[in-house]
């Protein structure tokens, strides 16, 4: 999971020639052009129709009193089970079960100073699809330039980085930013230099709750931020590389990662509600475990 902070990357000697199209609406208020009686939830503005049950989570449980371990039909825990812990992003301190709750009706994960962290990933997989989240994150001591990276992501079932992609529909170098990032990376060999595209649109208060969402066809990804579409990505082939909405079957993963290792700024990402939706309405799973 390299990163480098480039926008709308075009690696290859041929990326001029590349079939992408990509329409952004980057450093926009996410309010400027919105309709006020719009509803804010892309499945509602666009009729997506009801969630899949098996791979959504209202996070209608836990209270602040008995925080409740995150639903295990839905979700592996980080570290394998409950009070474990395993290997952190890149080596990077850990990600272990303690750092992510159901509190009061929200799914809060805490980053903490020694760098331990929270990360889930769901048990559903499909190939194309739609997924939204409610979220918000903000920093919770003083400033550090060692901050976690609040990320959504559809991650490949497989396990396979990068031959089988991957899309981080949000990625903010800090918590509470006021932009919003999105690394969207195509399926591509493993000897290529890292093939992705960055996305951002500023004026997004991200200690504010907002709907982030992705829309993944045969033809192409869509984002949207509390319903207003940001970035629509499609094709660009080539010699190294599969069009970027070619991956085979993906699954959702909440993570609060750590770059750096430990001596960080502590951090809270919290999730309202996490919901997936099928597009022709028909759930065809994937099965994962």
């Amino acid at each position: 999971m390299k990163r480098s902070r480039v926008r709308l990357s075009l690696c290859g000697a041929a990326a001029g020639l590349m079939a992408l199209t990509a329409a952004l609406t980057g450093n926009v208020s996410a309010s400027a052009s919105a309709d006020p009686k719009a509803p804010d939830s892309a499945a509602e503005r666009y009729g997506w129709g009801d969630a899949v049950p098996e791979g959504s989570d209202e996070f209608d449980y836990g209270s602040e009193e008995e925080p409740a371990v995150p639903d295990q039909e839905k979700w592996n825990l980080a570290g394998g089970g409950e009070n474990q812990c395993g290997e952190g992003h890149d080596g990077n301190g850990q990600r272990c079960d303690k750092n992510s709750r159901v509190v009061g009706g929200k799914l809060q994960q805490t980053g903490e100073n020694n760098g331990d962290t929270g990360w889930l990933g769901s048990k559903f997989g499909q190939q194309y699809g739609r997924w939204e989240v409610r979220a918000r994150s903000e920093a919770t001591s003083e400033g550090s330039d060692r901050q976690y990276h609040p990320l959504l992501i559809l991650w490949p079932d497989s396990d396979r980085w990068p031959q089988d992609g991957e899309y981080d529909y949000l990625e903010n170098m800090a918590p509470g930013e006021d932009c919003a990032g999105g690394y969207l990376h195509y399926p591509h060999s493993p000897d290529a230099d890292t093939q992705q595209e960055y996305v951002e649109k500023c004026g997004v208060d991200l200690t504010k709750w907002h709907n982030f969402a992705i829309e993944w066809t045969p033809d192409h990804l869509k984002g949207f931020i509390d319903g207003e579409e940001w970035f629509s990505l499609s094709g660009g082939e080539n010699d190294v590389r599969d069009c970027i909405q070619c991956a085979p079957s993906m699954h959702q993963t909440i993570q609060l990662d750590n770059f750096f290792g430990d001596n960080l700024q502590s951090a809270l990402y919290e999730v309202d509600w996490a919901r997936v939706y099928s597009i022709d309405g028909v759930s065809q799973p994937a099965g994962r475990s």
